[in-house]
């Protein structure tokens, strides 16, 4: 299963946000990859300041449970400065549906 999603990054922070993605703490890493989550890239539209992630998941993923992990919270809250977010510090996150697939 694919899942792709639009966050927000507030205006000045495209450096910032790659920098705390290259050092992703590899506590999260393996969180996300014990949820299920692989193959995950996050791409940003440089003129809206829109960012796209895309991932996949596998069949057993437990990926609804991330947000109850401390791991997860932590990393909410180290990026909420840069980007938009809810009132738990988490993204406003933006399902996109998928409309066309090439294998």
């Amino acid at each position: 299963m694919r899942i792709a999603f639009k966050m927000k990054l507030k205006p000045g922070y495209a450096s910032e946000y790659k920098k705390r993605h290259d050092e992703i703490w590899a506590e999260l890493s393996n969180e996300l990859t014990k949820a299920g989550i692989y193959d995950y890239s996050i791409f940003l539209d440089e003129e809206t300041n829109t960012l796209f992630a895309v991932h996949k998941l596998n069949n057993k993923n437990t990926s609804d449970l991330l947000p109850e992990k401390d791991i997860v919270k932590k990393w909410w809250n180290y990026m909420a400065d840069i980007m938009d977010v809810n009132t738990d510090n988490s993204p406003v996150v933006k399902p996109l549906k998928e409309v066309f697939y090439l294998k």
